[in-house]
């Protein structure tokens, strides 16, 4: 037994000593760059100075390639034109660049490839520092959809949880929750759980957390491992990720999170959506003029405020007596707050009569809060201008049910694709038209350009335009590719709003030659974009390779245990075997002495 509580103390040294080797060894740092083909792959980067490396990432056809820098240390001191991680959307730095890293950005740095490949080259300065990069880059497919993975929160206040919570997260997670509360709010995020891989830079698998509405508004923080944290925006907009990688899944996170108002106001806001007003009154405000809630109404009276530290009316423009006028190009949504109890008398009065009108105008991409006081009585008059929420979709079939959320969006060339662009507004007299939808390479719909609609006349001969129906504006078409080009198409439709009763607007015109558009007229105008519509192949590459390079060092030690406990029970195997082997052989031949012939003694 001393034997094997020896043996057990080497494998188990063994096993240790293999795990941090295989952790800590440097990947590439052998060969500045290279040819990255593996199906996933994570890399520990060490580099000295004055190095320029590059690496090219090949992908199977049909998958699209995620890179993830969650930890990187290059030189502070060094300007980002001398020392970055530049990413390439090709096999070559020639190709457009997608992104420049520097040593001072405040973001966990993401990246997707629109082609077939894709190139990262780090470049440092002539200071001899330590420099480390972890990356790692895996493959996926619009197949790669998980349940509850991101979406818009805009709720007043809710919960969110990871997939699959509370059991095991799955692997390969990239999901992006944007949070969104009323103007003049900021966002109080309570982490109740986070339970994911432990690591001290959270390099595996991480929740972060950004100051704005976007990834690139500032990084609060980027956690993992057991922490529960708390986290307040400065805006009413806050940005959740989660990613995960393809070893040690756990339970994930469950969170929540509540609205907080920014600051007292001595006045209102308002501010003006699609389909309703929201209009901000201070309690404080209230209290010095010697009213409170109970006193304030709106056109119906039983429209009432949410409360707080504030007064909340959230009015949709459809209803609680909201007035809709029609002058010339602009539509304005009208409601007032008026005061229903006074202290007052029939003669008499030492109160300050309160009315609040308020105005919401609606334009096109553009925002704006007027507001003044008279000397006497309280009139505030609140305007805003506001813009309709336009947005375009995918659909299965030509009854346009069930939009296709997954992006990219891999088609075969002739395929039949249905698009719907479709306004959010209560309003049941506006009507959306289609006057010029165009397709382009890219997102910044950058020349070659190809014309599907133009002046609300079909360009393609494969390009259907459904008649009008209210809110929704639809055609469909036939897929195909651009030329010496990525397989990529992204769509741009501009959008005519107009009245349905007036005859004379540019949506009652249809198709009209050019010379003839000056005839008529229409209300708002926006645009939308779509894409990438992306096409398959008729090769797909396994998804079964196997990781090489592993570099996680809680797996690494998993896979060596798991070889030492192999070794440990063989040994103890061969030793139960060998005493087995003995005792037989004792028995054998103290049953042979017993066994031999001997003669019998004579009387």
């Amino acid at each position: 037994m001393e034997a094997v509580g020896k043996l057990i103390s080497l494998v188990l040294l063994t096993s240790t000593c293999l795990a941090e080797k295989n952790f800590m060894e440097p990947q590439g740092k052998s060969s500045c760059g290279g040819h990255l083909g593996e199906f996933q792959k994570a890399l520990i980067l060490n580099l000295d100075a004055n190095e320029s490396c590059t690496w090219t990432i090949e992908r199977p056809e049909n998958k699209t390639i995620r890179l993830i820098f969650s930890h990187f240390q290059l030189d502070p001191g060094a300007s980002c034109e001398v020392e970055n991680i530049k990413v390439y959307d090709g096999a070559t730095t020639d190709m457009p660049l997608l992104g420049k890293v520097c040593s001072k950005v405040d973001y966990v740095p993401v990246f997707e490839s629109s082609s077939n490949s894709l190139t990262f080259q780090i470049s440092t300065s002539s200071s001899v520092i330590q420099r480390s990069v972890f990356v790692f880059y895996y493959y996926f497919s619009s197949e790669n959809h998980f349940d509850n993975c991101g979406g818009y929160l805009d709720a007043f206040g809710g919960s969110f949880t990871s997939p699959n919570y509370p059991n095991s997260h799955p692997e390969f997670a990239y999901c992006v929750w944007y949070i969104q509360v009323d103007k003049g709010y900021k966002i109080n995020l309570n982490f109740k759980e986070i339970f994911l891989e432990i690591d001290d830079n959270c390099r595996f698998d991480f929740v972060a957390v950004y100051d704005g509405p976007s990834t690139n508004s500032g990084l609060l923080g980027q956690v993992c491992g057991r922490i529960a944290p708390t986290f307040e925006s400065s805006s009413n907009f806050l940005t959740v990720v989660l990613s995960t990688d393809y070893a040690n899944s756990y339970r994930g996170f469950s969170a929540s999170y509540t609205p907080v108002y920014e600051k007292e106001v001595n006045t209102a806001s308002l501010s003006c959506s699609s389909d309703k007003m929201t209009a901000i009154i201070s309690k404080s405000y209230l209290e010095s003029l010697h009213y409170n809630e109970n006193d304030l109404q709106l056109n119906d009276p039983l429209c009432r405020p949410r409360v707080s530290n504030v007064l909340e009316f959230s009015i949709p423009l459809n209803e609680c007596g909201t007035i809709k006028q029609v002058k010339n190009h602009t539509i304005t949504y009208t409601n007032i707050i008026t005061i229903t109890n006074s202290s007052s008398s029939a003669v008499i009065t030492r109160q300050k009569h309160l009315q609040i009108i308020l105005k919401c105008e609606m334009e096109n991409n553009s925002t704006v809060e007027i507001m003044y006081i008279t000397e006497d009585d309280i009139i505030k008059n609140i305007s805003a201008l506001g813009k309709y929420n336009i947005s375009m979709a995918f659909y299965e079939s030509e009854s346009f049910n069930n939009p296709l959320l997954s992006s990219p969006y891999y088609v075969d060339l002739n395929q039949t694709l249905f698009v719907q662009v479709s306004l959010h507004v209560l309003d049941p007299n506006l009507v959306v038209f289609l006057d010029t939808c165009t397709a382009s390479p890219t997102s910044d719909m950058a020349p070659p350009t190809y014309d599907l609609i133009r002046s609300g006349c079909s360009q393609d001969n494969t390009c259907k335009i459904y008649y009008p129906s209210g809110h929704y504006g639809r055609f469909q078409f036939s897929a195909f590719k651009f030329l010496r080009r990525l397989g990529s198409v992204y769509l741009q439709c501009k959008v005519l709003i107009c009245e349905s009763n007036d005859r004379q607007s540019r949506c009652n015109q249809g198709c009209v030659s050019r010379r003839k558009r000056a005839i008529s007229s229409y209300k708002w105008k926006t645009e939308s974009v779509i894409g990438p519509i992306r096409l398959k192949t008729d090769h797909t590459a396994s998804r079964n390779s196997e990781f090489q390079n592993q570099v996680h060092a809680e797996e690494s030690q998993q896979v060596q245990h798991s070889n030492s406990l192999h070794v440990l029970s063989f040994m103890v195997l061969v030793l139960n075997v060998m005493i087995i082997a003995v005792m037989l052989m004792k028995q054998y031949r103290k049953h042979g002495t017993e066994c031999q012939y001997q003669k019998l003694p004579s009387y």
